[in-house]
């Protein structure tokens, strides 16, 4: 067995609320990669806000990857992504991997313990909204739905998994 896979074997996902020592960590990746690059009125004081009241089996909870006291990366599922598009929940969003650690299966782990927590939830189907990974997700078993412009008029693929 080869250490690559060693690693993989030795994460595990968890929720983020049984780790409040993550909460900043967690919050620091999502504002650098998904507030501050939209230019989002969002402060990171707001962002860590927002993770600190993540929950378990309502919206929205947030999982993370662990491995030796290590957050690898989070995922988050919330009831709604897209304004526009409000019949469509749950959303998984905020999927990020630290760049080390890409590449060793982390962010499918992640997104198979979302699909886990949507079923136990009681939902049938799973949302996600992306600008730049469609072909990333539809690789991976997702199915497009439509492409919608935001208020910014950036083109936004949504895809969606089945969750049976």
């Amino acid at each position: 067995m080869s250490l690559e896979n060693d690693e993989v074997l030795a994460m595990y996902i968890d929720y983020l609320l049984n780790h409040p020592n993550k909460i900043k960590e967690v919050a620091e990746m999502i504002y650098k990669e998904f507030v501050e690059k939209t230019g989002s009125n969002m402060t990171y004081e707001d962002v860590v806000k927002y993770f600190s009241n993540t929950k378990r089996h309502a919206f929205p909870i947030t999982v993370i990857a662990l491995e030796n006291g290590e957050c690898l990366g989070t995922v988050s599922i919330f009831e709604n992504d897209l304004k526009i598009r409000e019949t469509y929940k749950p959303w998984l969003a905020s999927l990020y991997v630290k760049p080390v650690h890409r590449g060793k299966g982390v962010g499918q782990k992640l997104v198979d313990k979302t699909i886990d927590i949507v079923k136990e939830l009681g939902f049938r189907t799973l949302y996600l909204r992306t600008e730049y990974a469609s072909d990333y997700y539809r690789k991976r078993g997702w199915t497009y739905v439509e492409t919608v412009s935001d208020d910014q008029h950036e083109q936004i693929d949504i895809l969606k998994m089945k969750c049976i």
